[in-house]
């Protein structure tokens, strides 16, 4: 981890913020894998929610890369004025399969917040805080890398996804006192 910090904080243009949305969703989805772990007892779900949050935390995992390859990939196309539309592509594809990943760590989260180990719901609830950050942030990202192509479809699915995984992840918040 402090070697990806140490990536994202350097002058390099690779990785930055769509790197770091990825290793928030890896690490909410750990939580969920604890929380399911520790939860067989009381959810009979707890274990298809581990084995699905442990696939989603291996994939975000590697989206960290694949971010920062794709980001790189673009600026040299744009150099070379070859294959630009491909490459750019690919900077809206990875963060929208990091929203899509996000969101589902949010479900899973509210799931066992809602169903899992009453010692764990914490764990549960800022997992589905930091992940529903995460879609939020992947949205964001896909419309800078959007830019004026509002109507694409893969906008509209990527906001659908932050405002549906904000709204499950404050269902679960503690109230304000």
């Amino acid at each position: 981890m402090s070697y990806l910090l140490e990536k994202i904080a350097s002058k390099e243009p690779a990785p930055a913020s769509g790197s770091a949305c990825g290793a928030v969703v890896a690490a909410a989805a750990a939580l969920v894998e604890k929380s399911a772990r520790l939860s067989t007892k009381q959810w009979e779900g707890a274990p298809a929610a581990l084995e699905r949050a442990t696939a989603l935390r291996m994939e975000t995992f590697e989206l960290i890369e694949e971010d920062a390859q794709a980001y790189l990939a673009f600026v040299d196309a744009v150099r070379s004025r070859t294959e630009v539309e491909t490459a750019h592509a690919r900077t809206v594809d990875v963060p929208l399969r990091m929203t899509r990943a996000a969101a589902e760590v949010v479900d899973l989260a509210v799931q066992l917040a809602n169903r899992g180990n009453p010692n764990l719901r914490a764990d549960a609830v800022v997992a589905a805080t930091l992940a529903a950050a995460a879609a939020e942030s992947g949205f964001t990202l896909i419309a800078v890398n959007v830019g004026d192509g509002v109507d694409d479809p893969r906008l509209a699915e990527a906001g659908q996804l932050a405002r549906k995984a904000s709204g499950l992840a404050l269902s679960v918040r503690p109230q304000d006192s």
